[in-house]
């Protein structure tokens, strides 16, 4: 159920003045009123300009492009972690710009619109029928829409499917392919020059988004990000961490995992989330942590055996 995406917060990473990131954060922005965005990271290249997911809203488009004109060089390059619509639905915007620009990512894309997209769909059409959707509900929903109508729109034009280094847009990247872990595939990179993971949703800071989750593979992928010698790390939504913030976020997911999977009363679960990631979770959105814990646990990680596994393994119509 995505509505669990449509009220996240997020915080710009700040840094000091003495010295700049190597790379320029788009931060998602997102009010409750409406559907999220991810967030957004360029990074330089020989080629051109790398984007590593380009958001939901045209707001957030144009903050990309903006930075492109900016530094007057073409995006090259655009990496999508995972098919989530707040990660890919800016691909349109880009490449309309600029459409030499490559699409890396997995295939996972393809059976999310034969299945959990497809059913999105549905219950769009059914709010759009409804006199009460708001205009700004309403426009959001029909650019949605379109993406999953026009699946060319969001599938990479470049698939990955095995980890590997690479060199995209002319910079050389570690790309690491994670199966079955927040989605099917979920792509994350490394740079080894700059010590810079970028994860997408292996790390959410407020409450692990698992709409599409397969606990035991996010795990596993979490474990391979651990092992990794980052410095920063840029999460899907929420500021950069370091080591220790995101040791403390794991270890407080495998905890809401376990206990989610537990006979334990699910408000004691709650909150042992809510200690355990206790920095991430601003007073704004404790409500919104709560209802979305609640719901994965349910959904997720207490359901039929049939539908726990139903992310563990290739989506299919």
């Amino acid at each position: 159920m995505r509505s669990f995406l449509l009220a996240l917060g997020l915080v710009a990473a700040s840094c000091t003045a003495a010295e700049a990131p190597p790379y320029e954060l788009v931060p998602g922005s997102v009010p409750l009123d409406k559907g999220p965005d991810g967030n957004s990271i360029i990074l330089d290249a020989p080629d051109g300009l790398i984007v590593v997911d380009t958001g939901r809203h045209p707001e957030h488009s144009s903050k990309i492009l903006a930075e492109a004109r900016k530094r007057g060089r073409p995006v090259a390059a655009i990496v999508n972690t995972h098919w989530h619509l707040d990660h890919t639905t800016g691909n349109l915007d880009i490449r309309q710009v600029y459409p030499r620009a490559v699409v890396y990512g997995t295939n996972a894309v393809d059976g999310a619109i034969a299945t959990y997209l497809k059913e999105g769909r549905d219950r769009a059409d059914k709010a759009l029928a409804d006199p009460t959707t708001s205009p700004q509900d309403r426009s959001q929903i029909l650019r949605d829409r379109y993406r999953v109508d026009h699946p060319e729109t969001i599938r990479p034009t470049r698939p990955v499917f095995d980890s590997a280094r690479m060199k995209i847009a002319g910079r050389n990247l570690d790309v690491h392919v994670a199966p079955f872990a927040a989605t099917e595939s979920d792509l994350w990179i490394y740079d080894r020059s700059e010590k810079l993971a970028v994860v997408g949703d292996l790390v959410v800071d407020i409450v692990p988004f698992m709409d599409t989750a397969c606990p035991d593979g996010w795990l596993r992928a979490l474990d391979e990000v651990e092992r990794t010698p980052f410095v920063t790390l840029i999460p899907g939504h929420g500021p950069a961490m370091g080591r220790a913030e995101f040791s403390e976020w794991k270890r407080a997911f495998a905890q809401f995992v376990a206990c989610g999977r537990s006979q334990t009363e699910k408000s004691a679960c709650i909150a042992g989330w809510e200690r355990g990631a206790a920095r991430f979770i601003d007073d704004d959105h404790r409500q919104y942590v709560r209802q979305a814990a609640d719901y994965y646990i349910t959904t997720r990680l207490r359901p039929s055996p049939e539908e726990q596994e139903r992310y563990c393994r290739p989506l299919k119509a």
